[in-house]
């Protein structure tokens, strides 16, 4: 290339060879400086991000609505978990809960010497397994013949005991104290029966007919420390229970965390001293004439393991009036406790069980209401088992 001062058709003049590198160099330095930029927030792609995500965030504001409107979406679907989620917190605290009062348990029954002592040896072989449910029989030292005709009619026995426990979950044993003077001749007749069928669970209680409200907090506080199960479940001695039915009723509430089941009443407070069911400590109820707030009746009713882990925690402020089964609604009055009413845990003895079971609603307890369980029980559950039993297929058959 020829350099002309003038510039001329063959060549290029110097001025604009100077004009041409300073543009040049211009343009080099806009282009560098485009490359080295950094990218802006919206467009830096975020850890295992979808393709189409990131379409959509760099589609600007449009994009930036629709992920606003997704994030909307994913909130309202957490929003209705939320309220299952709390019910599994609430499991997951009771657990820990039992364990502290387990292990508190443990420690009063070896400081003091109790009897309970020997059935947390049983628990160690036990181990950690989960059981349906506990069913605690409530009976007394004279009350051989109720509990004979008991293992003779809707309790297993022996070696059905046993395979209950292990196929079903069931745990069935007769709930018992000592006597005032430990050791005494009484408390070793039970020894001795205990001996012959090994279905009692003794606990650290002293016997008596007005100590009610205090054995049921120690039978459910002992219970809850030895198994783990799902439901804990209180009978008397004089009332004709089929497994099975109970069971399937307590399935239906097994995923709530605080349940109270049982047949829901509400009796007049007694303020008549010599009258059946007197209540010392009336005066709490308000004027005469005044009931008493829903509970179970105390023939038969079940409390889930938060609430026997409840129990097991504060035993030692809950207080006990005169009637068992209104301390236990008294326990619950303050916390959050679903109370279910079901007629099956309250039929009555023939012919009412026995229409029932013939047009399929069989009942889970029967017994009279005039004698609080069943009138002569030691002879009279035979017919009530003949009559309303739902049978022993029921029972093995049952997936509750």
């Amino acid at each position: 290339m020829n350099w002309k001062k003038g510039g001329g058709d063959g060549g290029v003049s110097k001025r604009w060879a100077v004009l041409l590198c300073l543009g040049s160099f211009c343009l080099g330095l806009l282009f560098t400086n485009r490359m080295w930029t950094l990218p802006e927030a919206t467009e830096i792609a975020r850890p295992n991000q979808s393709d189409e995500d990131s379409n959509k965030v760099a589609a600007g504001d449009c994009g930036s609505k629709k992920v606003q409107e997704l994030q909307s979406y994913k909130d309202v679907l957490q929003g209705q978990d939320a309220h299952q989620d709390v019910q599994t917190l609430d499991k997951t605290i009771a657990n820990l809960e039992t364990e502290l009062a387990a292990a508190r348990t443990l420690q009063e029954s070896l400081l003091n010497g109790s009897p309970v002592a020997e059935e947390f040896k049983v628990s160690e072989s036990i181990g950690k397994r989960k059981y349906r449910m506990v069913i605690g029989i409530n009976t007394a030292f004279s009350s051989r013949k109720r509990r004979d005709s008991i293992r003779y009619t809707w309790m297993p026995r022996g070696e059905q005991r046993k395979k209950l426990e292990e196929e079903k979950g069931v745990i069935i044993r007769f709930v018992i104290g000592h006597s005032a003077i430990s050791g005494g001749i009484i408390d070793r007749a039970i020894e001795a029966e205990d001996r012959k069928h090994g279905d009692f669970m003794k606990i650290d209680h002293v016997e008596g007919y007005l100590a009610l409200s205090g054995k049921t907090k120690t039978y459910f506080s002992t219970a809850v420390s030895l198994w783990d199960a799902d439901f804990y479940v209180k009978v008397d001695d004089d009332v004709h229970v089929n497994i099975a039915t109970l069971g399937q009723i307590l399935s239906k509430h097994a995923w709530k965390p605080r349940v109270y089941i049982g047949c829901m009443k509400s009796g007049p407070v007694l303020s008549e001293k010599g009258v059946r069911y007197y209540e010392p400590e009336h005066w709490k109820f308000g004027e005469p004439g005044n009931k008493y707030f829903r509970h179970a009746t105390g023939q038969l009713y079940a409390i889930s393991k938060d609430l026997a882990t409840y129990i097991s925690i504060n035993k030692h402020v809950l207080h006990q009036y005169i009637n068992e089964d209104v301390s236990l609604g008294s326990w619950f009055l303050g916390i959050d406790a679903e109370h279910i009413d079901d007629r099956r845990l309250c039929c009555g003895t023939p012919p009412d069980c026995e229409w029932k079971a013939q047009a399929g609603n069989i009942c889970a307890a029967s017994f009279d209401w005039k004698c609080s369980g069943i009138c002569n029980s030691e002879g009279r559950i035979w017919e009530v088992h003949n009559k309303c039993a739902e049978g022993d297929k029921a029972l093995w058959n049952s997936t509750f």
